[in-house]
Order: C-alpha cells, then structure tokens, then sequence
C-alpha cells in the first residue's frame, strides 16, 4: 500500500519538476498589451486620435439625445393628454356612496 501511495506522489513531483525546466527557459510572459502601469500617479495622456473620436463620439450621442428630445418628445412627456381629476367619479376613485353604512 505504501509503494501504491509512493508512486503517485512521485509522478507529482516528477511533473512538477519537468514544468519547472521547461518554463525556466522561456521568457516572461507579459500580458499588458501595452498598457503603462499608474498606481498612485496621474494617468499619462491619451493619444490624439483616441481623444479625437471620444469627442466625435460624444458630439454623436448628444446630437441623437437632443434630436429625439425636440422631434419625438411625447416619449417624454407622454403621448396622450393629461385627464382632468374634477370631472372623476366617486365611483371611479373609490370612494363609497354617502348613504351606505
């Protein structure tokens, strides 16, 4: 039973051992993708076409919001007019009769 549990502990370790060559002789492996790092520092500034087209962008976004605010603006404010509440109905606020008790 010992030789069994031996056995596996070894081929463990010999795996172990052979990933540690093998990685040993590569180089690091860096997955920033060219990032730069800041902790604690201010961002370094972007670059100018990546400003120009968040400027674009956001011309667009505003122009679209504005546009369906002045052209479509019952999605706002609702499509239909507003019911006046003096001409409603006891009845249809609830409301029970004077005379039940």
């Amino acid at each position: 039973m010992i030789i069994s549990r031996g056995a596996g502990a070894l081929r463990c370790v010999l795996s172990h051992v052979k990933s540690k060559s093998l990685t040993q002789n590569l180089q690091p492996i860096r997955n920033a993708h060219d990032a730069i790092w800041t902790y604690r520092a201010p961002q370094p500034p972007q670059k100018k076409y990546i400003r120009v087209m968040a400027d674009a962008l956001g011309g667009i976004m505003w122009w679209w919001i504005f546009w369906h605010l002045w052209h479509e603006w019952g999605h706002i404010v609702g499509e239909f007019e507003y019911p006046d509440p003096s001409k409603w109905t006891d009845e249809e606020l609830g409301i029970p009769p004077d005379d039940e008790e």
